[in-house]
């Protein structure tokens, strides 16, 4: 018995009010095409690349901050690409499909 049913006890003659549930409205701009997913490597070093973000600038910084706390690494973010140090497709690709964006993985 949770509290409310416990409060329509007690109070019978009260009109309590239903709380509709509405959908989560999302974080960010949700594009139609996907997001690219891409791995390579600059100057001997991994990076992932996530490129084809065509949304606000605004939600486009801070979806780049969002991956790279998830991560805990260091990236960059212009010209419509973030870059994340390191290999790490699987997880940014989860968390995007999470988002609710589509995504693509490009390469191996």
């Amino acid at each position: 018995m949770d509290l409310q049913d416990q409060l329509r006890s007690m109070f019978p003659d009260h009109e309590f009010k239903e709380e509709k549930e509405t959908k989560p409205e999302p974080e960010f701009w949700i594009q139609d095409e996907p997001l690219l997913c891409k791995y390579e490597k600059r100057k001997g070093k991994p990076v992932t690349i996530i490129d084809g973000y065509n949304g606000a600038a605004e939600d486009f910084k801070k979806l780049s901050k969002e991956l790279k706390t998830l991560l805990g690494v260091g990236g960059s973010a212009k010209n419509e690409t973030i870059i994340i140090q390191g290999d790490y497709r699987d997880k940014i690709m989860d968390f995007l499909k999470e988002k609710g964006f589509k995504v693509k993985r490009v390469g191996g």
